[in-house]
């Protein structure tokens, strides 16, 4: 374990030890490498894992004590089951192909080593987040995904807009981690230990109905530090602007680490939290109100990595109305698809980018199929997973949370109903993205010459294709493994020591199931083709359309204006404030109370410095008006 760990680590230190260097391949392979290195440490681990008992499948190990303080003891301890080794098998196998991608993509980058030595990092602060076994050591993972993204996000801060893109993710990660430093402390005066295994052997049997409950307000505020790890309302709005740093950094934050940090965190702890369905009941809709939200403002963005970007926010909608419905093992399923096809679509548009010189706008492209023929077969199959194909990824994944969200008692035919429109907006903006860039007629620029990228970059993107086609058939649902000789569900099987029932479950019947997946495939292949006709054959209708619409359009477009309104009625009266109470508080009391009493003592030593000046008349004179007013005194008493 400790070199799955380490490896990515040792990167990080060599690539920082020689950041001035500009030799792309060598910085490149010194990181790939490193994190191949924890890749295959951790199928090891896995291997080991598949040969315990089912209900012993546990690897833990604890280097030393970290924390003893009173009753307070925390060890460096880190942890490998079934949900952990899902994590790992993610972070670090599709971690070494973006990896590899980046060798290509950031070739001529003149902090291609700094850049690297970022990236094993990142890496790094993932694995910690996901192997530690409290909450203590994954909240340092927590915050060191939080420090390299924003290292990522701005890494090119010349630039002052991406320099901004980068606070503003710290910033508002920062919100989502106060919240998740008092959920630690609700939980450790509640149960006494931030140990994971303790905190769920700990969590009661009988669910809590207060909302003030300890339990209840412990898993809020965790919840709340989810909402900015992982983009939900209302602390989504950072992940958009995540684009601006280089599009391998967005392949990583947005598949394999960092944003997925918030739904592991809920699945870890789901004891604890189907035992507070208070908090599952505001999870539930947080995540199906995202989906929704975010998926509207994806059909009108032009910009080819904005589009994933809402793309990401409203498929993690989707893994938390998952887990808000109880079905863990769904979200679970749905975070590793997503990472596959999502990866895929943030390499693919990487490799756009590229072939384009640097052009982002899917309105300057069109017809790239002819010039980019791997690029856009794979971006195909991502397409394809992620608007739910059956018998893609992505289908398999969706599905299973659509039928829990309308069959499971924590759910509803309403969220149900919000995540078919989800999928339905899902299918048309990502065929809009599609028909846009590779589809129809070139609207490329005279002087662009479109290219495919080398093989560094399309290799990545091949094996990550075949993943997203083929990944899902190990959740295959019963009512479609009964048709192919009974096939398991081998996720199912998998994670079922770890995940808690959800209370008052019945199987849903077979017929229901099929209604349910026929509805959301319906409506979203009918959704497909709408947009199909609008942006090939067609493709003045959608500028009619918009027209027709235009406060509405012009509404979406600008995202519905949630970035102004957070600057006009939170930050800048927040600064506003600031500056009155830094001016009239400090500037005007303090520094003048202080100026004041500098002023008292330094005229009060001028005075005793003016009677000490070693004439000794003055002081013969002092003595006599002292003897006077002595006399004086004695007197008058």
């Amino acid at each position: 374990m400790a070199i799955l760990i380490l490896a990515p680590f040792v990167g990080f230190l060599i690539n920082g030890a020689r950041y001035k260097k500009h030799s792309g391949n060598v910085a490149g392979s010194i990181a790939t490498v490193a994190v191949a290195i924890s890749f295959i440490s951790a199928i090891l681990l896995v291997v080991d894992l598949v040969s315990m008992p089912a209900e012993a499948r546990r690897i833990a190990v604890s280097f030393f004590e970290w924390m003893a303080i009173d009753k307070f003891k925390v060890n460096a301890g880190f942890v490998v089951d079934q949900i952990s080794a899902i994590m790992i098998l993610v972070i670090t196998g599709v971690g070494t192909l973006i990896h590899l991608f980046s060798i290509g993509y950031m070739h001529h980058d003149k902090g291609v080593a700094k850049y690297f030595a970022y990236l094993n990092l990142f890496i790094f602060n993932m694995l910690l987040l996901v192997l530690g076994d409290s909450l203590l050591v994954m909240f340092v993972g927590w915050e060191g995904v939080g420090l390299c993204s924003y290292l990522l996000i701005g890494f090119w801060f010349t630039d002052k807009e991406k320099a901004a893109a980068g606070m503003k993710a710290f910033i508002t990660n920062r919100i989502g981690d106060a919240a998740f430093l008092l959920g630690m402390f609700v939980l450790f005066i509640t149960f006494g230990t931030l140990n994971f295994s303790e905190l769920n052997a700990l969590a009661p049997t009988v669910a809590e109905s207060s909302w003030l409950g300890a339990l209840t307000l412990g898993t809020m505020f965790l919840f709340i530090g989810a909402t900015g790890k992982s983009a939900q309302i209302p602390l989504y709005v950072w992940l958009p602007d995540a684009m601006a740093g280089p599009t391998p950094v967005s392949a990583l934050i947005h598949a394999a680490t960092m944003v997925t940090a918030g739904v592991y965190m809920i699945v870890r702890l789901n004891p604890l939290f189907i035992m507070a369905p208070n908090t599952m009941m505001v999870i539930a809709i947080i995540g199906a109100a995202t989906a929704v939200f975010a998926a509207t403002i994806g059909i009108t963005q032009n910009d080819i990595k904005k589009v994933l970007a809402y793309s990401t926010v409203s498929q993690l909608g989707y893994m938390f109305l998952a887990a808000g419905v109880g079905a863990f093992g769904a979200a679970m399923f749905h975070l590793m698809t997503h990472a596959f096809f999502k990866a895929l679509m943030f390499l693919g548009s990487g490799s756009v980018i590229h072939g384009m010189h640097e052009e982002q706008d899917i309105r300057k492209m069109g017809g790239l199929k002819k010039y980019m023929p791997i690029t856009h077969i794979t971006f195909l199959m991502g397409w394809l997973a992620i608007i739910g194909t059956p018998l893609f990824s992505g289908f398999f994944s969706k599905d299973e949370i659509l039928a829990y969200a309308f069959h499971s008692p924590m759910g509803s035919p309403i969220l149900w109903a919000a995540g078919v429109l989800g999928a339905t907006l899902t299918a048309f903006y990502m065929t809009r993205l599609m028909a846009l860039t590779f589809w129809g007629k070139s609207r490329v620029s005279a002087d662009v010459h479109p290219h495919e990228s080398s093989a560094i970059m399309t290799i990545p993107l091949i094996i990550l294709a075949i993943l997203s086609v083929f990944a899902g058939w190990i959740g295959v649902p019963h009512v479609i493994g009964e048709h192919l000789g009974h096939m398991p569900n081998f996720w199912e099987h998998w994670l079922h020591p770890l995940i808690s029932p959800i209370p008052g479950w019945t199987a849903i019947d077979h017929t229901t199931e099929w209604v349910l997946m026929g509805c959301s495939v319906g409506l979203a292949t009918v959704s497909a083709i709408v947009a199909y006709q609008f942006y090939v054959k067609s493709p003045e209708t959608p500028k009619k359309i918009a027209e027709s619409i235009k406060p509405v359009y012009n509404m979406v477009y600008n995202k519905y204006f949630v970035d102004e309104a957070y600057f006009g009625f939170i930050i800048n009266p927040l600064v506003s404030l600031s500056k009155n109470t830094w001016y009239y508080i400090d500037v005007n009391f303090i520094d003048k109370m202080t100026f004041w009493a500098g002023d008292l003592v330094r005229g009060m030593g001028s005075f005793a410095r003016s009677i000490q000046t070693g004439n000794m008349q003055q002081y013969a004179m002092y003595i006599g008006i002292g003897v006077v007013v002595a006399l004086s005194f004695v007197i008058m008493r």
